[in-house]
């Protein structure tokens, strides 16, 4: 018999979705207050929304929760009714509960550097457990892994160049040695995403 015959995959369940959700959305939403307290960047609809926070001082779940209003068009038209309802949970739970995280913690010393570079990284890990359960937290999230599957191109190399692209805009909103390392974190977090999330190797 040849033990490398091909077993169906197996889908995700129900329970394990929402688990899966509100598990890499807690991991997610702390990782942005690191990121807030260090006075740091990201990219995507995420880096958005803390530019437009730096700005304004609005809070900074509620304008990550507007900025995706218009992303789930494309979410529903390329990427079907089940991601984009997963993809709309996944983003209120992010922009709940990184107000809330606030009102059980508070950081009285953080190394701006190390909290930049680790919340990037829990941003990448959090990320790959949302893709690997069909959800995302839209905006570049959305056409990286529309185009990934429709045309093979990488969702971690798309993103790292879009997150680039933000994180550089905001030159003025932060300091020098912090857009280093916003671009670090960036590249660390991407770079999870490439290595982890590939077309074709991951299927439930």
């Amino acid at each position: 018999m040849n033990s490398s015959l091909a077993v169906a995959a197996k889908p995700h369940s129900v329970i394990e979705d929402m688990l899966a959700i509100v598990i890499s959305t807690l991991l997610i939403s702390f990782a942005v207050i690191l990121l807030r307290h260090a006075g740091a960047l990201t990219g995507g609809t995420v880096g958005l929304a803390f530019l437009l926070h730096y700005l304004s001082g609005w809070s900074l779940g509620l304008l990550f929760f507007l900025i995706n209003l218009p992303f789930y068009y494309l979410a529903m038209r390329r990427m079907g009714w089940r991601f984009t309802l997963k993809t709309f949970i996944a983003i209120s739970l992010v922009s709940l509960f990184s107000d809330v995280h606030q009102q059980f913690i508070h950081i009285d010393l953080l190394q701006p550097v190390y909290a930049t570079l680790f919340g990037s990284m829990m941003i990448g890990l959090g990320l790959i457990v949302l893709f690997r359960h069909r959800g995302s937290l839209g905006g570049v999230n959305i056409l990286a892994l529309y185009l990934q599957e429709r045309y093979g191109i990488r969702a971690g190399k798309l993103q790292l160049v879009v997150d680039l692209g933000i994180v550089l805009a905001s030159l003025y909103v932060v300091s020098l040695p912090m857009l280093l390392a916003s671009i670090g974190g960036a590249i660390i977090l991407n770079g999870i995403i490439a290595m982890n999330y590939r077309h074709g190797r991951y299927i439930a």
